[in-house]
């Protein structure tokens, strides 16, 4: 995006250039008056003097071509000013699980309220219920749609992790202890890494942001405070890995429930619901918006 500002910029100087010129350069016509022939005997009138000069057809040719060049110009404008390309990744929260309005959760929200707003945003979402970080990892390698879709993004949104770490509590259900995700945690950060540098391999003018974890289970758990540890480290580990890149935002979700009154669980009471997933949709939003201005501007 910041060569598209400096091609955008040198375009407009080129613009405004021959705007000038073509001001300063071309004869007004309301200052044009005929001044009185003198009056002359065919005698006085030589051959030179009835040569003519095509000074009105070269100022007609000049005129023509500055104009040809201005509207190339603001053509090439108008090209550069493209929608926004959003591709969402990553697991059930971006497929939108648990929204039981069918509107593909936290990212079908946002597109209505970037389309409210009038933003000029189009989505592809490749949100697949169970993902983990090695699931996404193959699906980038073996799904060319998905790198198809990336290598024209402006803003990548991802939500991954949170499978890893149950996966961690289905194998240790029967012995569940803080060790396994200690274990775990460093090897997750090291798969999040590989998914960022693919993407910016990819696409590396995109600015991709990553949502972090809140507790699936705050409903009935929240104040387990082991589980709350474990959440917070697993976190922070995120945002290690992100503070690594300078095109990557971490964006926090670990207190988007807490003493929320309303229900924001799906059936499952894992997932949100369509109110889960608002809150979720206005906390992106407000990361999202000085990208997407300066993407459209």
């Amino acid at each position: 995006m910041h060569k598209k500002k400096l091609i955008m910029l040198l375009i407009l100087i080129t613009a405004i250039s021959l705007g000038v010129f073509l001001f300063y350069a071309l004869p007004d016509p309301s200052s044009e008056h005929v001044e009185p022939a003198n009056e002359q005997s065919s005698e006085d009138i030589t051959e030179e003097d009835t040569t003519e000069e095509p000074v009105e057809e070269e100022e007609a040719s000049i005129s023509q071509n500055i104009q040809d060049g201005v509207r190339d110009v603001f053509d090439a404008l108008n090209f550069f000013q493209k929608d926004t390309h959003i591709v969402a990744i990553g697991d059930s929260l971006t497929q939108g699980v648990g929204d039981e309005t069918g509107n593909e959760g936290y990212v079908g929200i946002l597109e209505d309220r970037l389309d409210e707003q009038n933003y000029d945003v189009t989505f592809d979402n490749f949100g697949k219920r169970g993902n983990r970080t090695d699931h996404l990892l193959k699906r980038l390698h073996e799904e060319p749609e998905i790198t198809k879709a990336l290598e024209d993004a402006d803003i990548v949104l991802m939500t991954i992790g949170a499978n890893d770490i149950m996966q961690i509590m289905k194998d240790n259900f029967m012995n569940l202890t803080v060790e396994p995700f200690v274990e775990a945690r460093e090897p997750y950060g090291n798969r999040l890494s590989e998914i960022f540098d693919y993407i910016l391999s990819v696409q590396p003018e995109a600015e991709v942001y990553l949502l972090g974890f809140f507790n699936p289970f705050e409903k009935y758990f929240g104040d387990i405070e082991p589980l709350r540890q474990i959440l917070t480290r697993w976190n922070h580990k995120s945002l290690e890995v992100t503070n690594q890149y300078d095109q990557v935002t971490y964006i926090p979700m670990q207190d988007i429930y807490q003493n929320e009154a309303q229900d924001v669980f799906a059936e499952d009471n894992f997932h949100p619901n369509s109110k889960g997933y608002e809150l979720i949709a206005e906390r992106v939003i407000n990361y999202l918006e000085n990208d997407i201005d300066e993407a459209q501007n």
